[in-house]
């Protein structure tokens, strides 16, 4: 038998750990070859296959990014990249594939699938926004790198009775901006779940400082956006509710309606580089064996997924058009403590 692997979309920390799991587990447990994919589809689609072997592997598990390489293609949205794809697995005598990746990539993994590639997903992306499992391979080490930044801006803050103001990842939803604000002791997390209420976010700031502190942090995830029908009254904003737009936009609201002292930092894509933590190491180690016991068994169609701390598999149709937004009780305690 022989499997493919491929890594497709952000890079994130512990794809390498995962990618030596599948390695090792298919050829100490199975006597399974592996081949590895660069550039994730593209890769696929351009016939970059390259023998994986256990020295390819060796000392990786600690080593961010991936070394398969990733892309944003996706074969569905290429004309004739399908057809592509399926006569270079074909022609490498690959039985089944393996695709680490978050919503885009499982998305395009789940119509490949559907035309009869025998194929198992593992989820990936600091976001943590993959529906159906509780971690993503990438989150955690994420969350840390934002919490360190957040310890750090508490002392400056501090020393000059500053608001500062932390712009972290986060399109579609908050898993970085909740989990790192709280951990950080942050006062104000702001998420695209709430639309934001600026005047009631300038009331309560007004109140902290007024009656018992002298400095505030707030976390501000990129895709957070105004409550309907709210404008911001400074009159050379952005529309845009993305990158830094949003961050500096509520700066200078901050500004025009107090006389605090503000500064803003955008920790953007160190969230994603460096070397992983022990949790997402593991995770990753998981899934991986995960993924190549699930093909050993023909339990294909499925992606890895965690589980009140069980690996399970879930099928691909359960996770379709789906994304794991931040429960409002997590939201809640992050802003309930400033």
């Amino acid at each position: 038998m022989r499997i493919g692997i491929l890594t497709g979309g952000g890079d994130v920390p512990g794809l390498n750990a995962a990618i030596r799991a599948v390695v090792k587990d298919a050829d100490i447990n199975h006597k399974i070859d592996v081949l590895g994919i660069h550039n994730g589809w593209k890769g696929a689609v351009e016939g970059k296959f390259f023998e994986l072997t256990r020295q390819e592997v060796r000392g990786i598990i600690d080593r961010g990014g991936t070394i398969l390489g990733s892309s944003r293609f996706h074969p569905f949205e290429n004309e004739g990249a399908t057809d592509v794809l399926l006569d270079n697995l074909q022609k490498q005598k690959i039985d089944a594939l393996i695709c680490i990746g978050g919503d885009g990539t499982l998305n395009a993994a789940a119509q490949v699938a559907n035309v009869g590639i025998k194929l198992i997903g593992i989820p990936k992306t600091i976001d943590n926004d993959v529906y159906g499992t509780e971690y993503s391979i990438g989150h955690d080490t994420a969350v840390s790198v934002a919490t360190s930044a957040i310890d750090r801006l508490h002392t400056t803050a501090e020393s000059h009775n500053r608001v500062a103001i932390v712009e972290v990842m986060g399109r579609d939803h908050g898993w970085i901006a909740v989990n790192a604000g709280m951990a950080g002791g942050a006062d104000f997390v702001i998420v695209p779940e709430v639309r934001l209420d600026i005047k009631d976010l300038i009331q309560r700031i007004k109140f902290r400082h007024e009656h018992h502190a002298s400095y505030s942090i707030i976390v501000v995830a990129e895709g957070a956006q105004l409550m309907d029908g709210a404008e911001f009254t400074y009159q050379n904003f952005t529309h845009e509710p993305l990158s830094r737009s949003i961050s500096r936009n509520i700066l200078k609201e901050i500004e025009l309606q107090t006389n605090y002292d503000l500064f803003l930092t955008v920790l953007g894509h160190v969230q994603r580089g460096g070397t992983p933590t022990a949790f997402d190491r593991n995770l990753a180690s998981r899934f991986g064996y995960a993924a190549v016991e699930a093909i050993v068994r023909g339990d294909f169609g499925t992606v890895t997924t965690l589980n009140a701390e069980q690996i399970n598999l879930t099928p691909f149709s359960d996770l379709a058009g789906k994304q794991q937004a931040v429960p409002l009780e997590l939201i809640d305690v992050a802003n309930a403590l400033a």
